[in-house]
Parts: C-alpha cells; sequence; structure tokens
C-alpha cells in the first residue's frame, strides 16, 4: 500500500509541475511579473515562495526540521527578478529538490516522524501537507495565466463545451486501472 502511496503522490506532483509550466508558457515575459495589487503576488512571487518552501521542507527532510533557519520566507514575497530564465531556474531547482526527496523514500520512511516548525508529523502527512500546498498555488499560476492569455488560453485539462466528447471516449475504451495522470505524463514526456 506505502509503495502504491508514493508512487500515486510522486504522478500527482509531475502533474500540478506540468500543469504549472504549460500555464506559464502561455504567458509573456511581462506578465510573469505582473501583480494585480500591492497585497496579490506575481508568478515570479509565486514561484519563489514554493522554491523557499521546497527548498526548506525538502533538504536534509528526514533529519532537520522543515523549517531551515537559513530561509528567509519574506523575502519569497519580494518581486525581484527580471527574467523568465530567472523564474525557470528556481523553479527547476524546487521541484528538483523536492521530486528527488520523493523518488528517494522508502515505504518504511512513511511512518517516520518529521518535524515542521517543531510540529512532528509522519513522512506521509507532510507529503500530504504539500499536496494541498503546491497546488494551490499552481491554481493561482494557472489562474493568473489564464487571466493574461484573455482570449488566447489553450486549456490544460478539458476544454469548455468538450466534456460530452472528452467522456464519450474514455468510455468507450474498456476499464483498466491506472493513475489518472497516466496519459497526460506520458503525451508529454520526450
Amino acid at each position: 500500500m506505502n509503495k502504491e502511496y508514493l508512487e500515486s503522490v510522486i504522478k500527482q506532483f509531475e502533474y500540478y509541475k506540468l500543469l504549472g509550466e504549460k500555464a506559464m508558457a502561455q504567458m509573456s515575459d511581462e506578465h510573469l511579473f505582473w501583480q494585480y495589487n500591492d497585497d496579490s503576488n506575481s508568478v515570479y512571487t509565486i514561484v519563489k515562495h514554493l522554491w523557499g518552501n521546497m527548498l526548506s521542507r525538502w533538504t536534509d527532510f528526514l533529519t532537520t526540521d522543515g523549517e531551515k533557519e537559513w530561509r528567509d520566507r519574506d523575502a519569497e514575497f519580494e518581486n525581484d527578478a527580471q527574467t523568465r530564465e530567472e523564474l525557470m531556474t528556481k523553479w527547476n531547482e524546487g521541484w528538483e529538490c523536492f521530486l528527488t526527496a520523493l523518488r528517494s523514500l522508502q515505504e518504511d520512511d512513511l511512518e517516520k516522524i518529521v518535524y515542521i516548525r517543531n510540529q512532528g508529523h509522519t513522512v506521509m502527512e507532510a507529503i500530504n501537507r504539500q499536496l494541498a500546498h503546491y497546488p494551490y498555488h499552481v491554481g493561482q499560476i494557472v489562474c493568473i495565466a489564464k487571466m493574461a492569455a484573455d482570449d488566447g488560453w489553450k486549456s490544460l485539462t478539458i476544454p469548455k463545451g468538450n466534456s460530452q466528447a472528452f467522456n464519450a471516449e474514455k468510455f468507450a475504451k474498456e476499464k483498466s486501472r491506472q493513475h489518472f495522470t497516466d496519459e497526460v505524463l506520458k503525451k508529454d514526456k520526450p
């Protein structure tokens, strides 16, 4: 059971990473740094926050507190980059740290206790905490990208008005056991 859990959450995180990348790919460089107002975050700021969280939580996460002393969380909310390359470097660095840590886990690690700000979590609870946190922020990125693209938006999932055709295609196939991300992730891998 734990092996299937690990495989499933890794696929889910890879799926949300892909959604974020597809959304950002539809944005101009200017829109990546746009903020609605001073209290809102740009896509870059959201990426910078994810990067800081991923590095802090998942560097030596079985042996050190997930809120590292070197993390400057407040600085994550400063819109201080200028280029798509800076944004993508942070995006990739954060996801690499996180996914490498997840892929290194063994089944018996899931019941171990890790700490985030001195609060004990099982590793499974810590993963689930991030399974709520990271897709929440990816959803913000998608929302901003969709507004920026206006009428030029290319749907990341089932386009509006295509649900019946999508379902007809799915129900025309034999029942099978697979993860809901399998088709999407296979299609987008080189």
